[in-house]
């Protein structure tokens, strides 16, 4: 009996020695795990960190990149009246109302292009002014393009070799551009820069002006997918010009 009772107690205290070991090897299989949860998460956040700051640098890169040289709209445009009231039916032609101001067809999709782009913009207009009665400039425009005139321009770009990009602004008259856009090309060294043409017109789109401008610039990168735009769809022309400018790659 009593060897028995020895024997059970010795397998009684075996018993209680082997418990206490599974229950210490279990805290410490625990410990474990949160250690490896731990840092898992501290890999994933080290992760994410990661990528976090590659977005921000590759955002960075790219709006360097698309940034370039500085940009210039320069155009002419001619609103044959200033007052948005009983406008006659040429008048209304050649102007779009926004806010209650009166603007030229080109000078509007000028100052989308300057919207859109951050760009600077510079007005062409001539020394003298234009008539705005409808027939007495048609007969200008007409007797300009006949005698190869080069009207004045008032005023000046300040410092153009700043910018390398420089979009071109005017209204088809008599199938081309405006003889003042002649002294414009003229008057500044353009060589270098990219050129990019835009037009309104009246049913002539942009005629043979892009060519033009590609044969008076040599130097320069004209590109030929300018932009042109019908008096009778001014409407359209934010989406118009947002659309072409994400075509040709230069946004803001």
């Amino acid at each position: 009996m009593n060897k028995s009772k020895l024997v059970i107690g010795i397998i009684a205290v075996i018993v209680v020695i082997a418990l206490i070991l599974v229950g210490v090897m279990a805290m410490n299989n625990s410990e474990n795990s949160e250690n490896v949860s731990s840092t898992n998460n501290q890999a994933t956040n080290t992760a994410t960190n990661n990528e976090l700051a590659e977005e921000n640098t590759a955002d960075s890169n790219s709006n360097t990149t698309s940034e370039g040289g500085k940009i210039l709209v320069a155009y002419f445009s001619l609103p044959e009246t200033n007052d948005p009231n009983n406008m006659t039916d040429a008048e209304e032609d050649s102007t779009v109302i926004v806010n209650g101001e009166v603007l030229g067809n080109t000078q509007y999709v000028a100052q989308l292009i300057q919207e859109e782009t951050g760009a600077d913009i510079f007005r062409i207009e001539a020394k003298e002014d234009y008539p705005l009665d409808h027939d007495t400039l048609v007969d200008q425009a007409l007797e300009e393009q006949e005698n190869d005139a080069r009207p004045e321009i008032k005023g000046t770009v300040e410092n153009i070799e700043q910018y390398d990009t420089i979009f071109l602004g005017y209204p088809n008259w008599w199938g081309d551009m405006p003889m003042i856009i002649y002294t414009f090309l003229e008057q500044y060294n353009f060589d270098g820069k990219t050129i990019i043409p835009f037009n309104t017109h009246g049913g002539s789109g942009l005629s043979s002006t892009v060519r033009t401008i590609t044969n008076k610039l040599s130097n320069s990168t004209v590109i030929n997918n300018a932009f042109t735009l019908s008096r009778n769809n001014m409407e359209s022309a934010p989406e118009e010009v947002s659309s072409w400018l994400k075509e040709i790659g230069i946004t803001k």
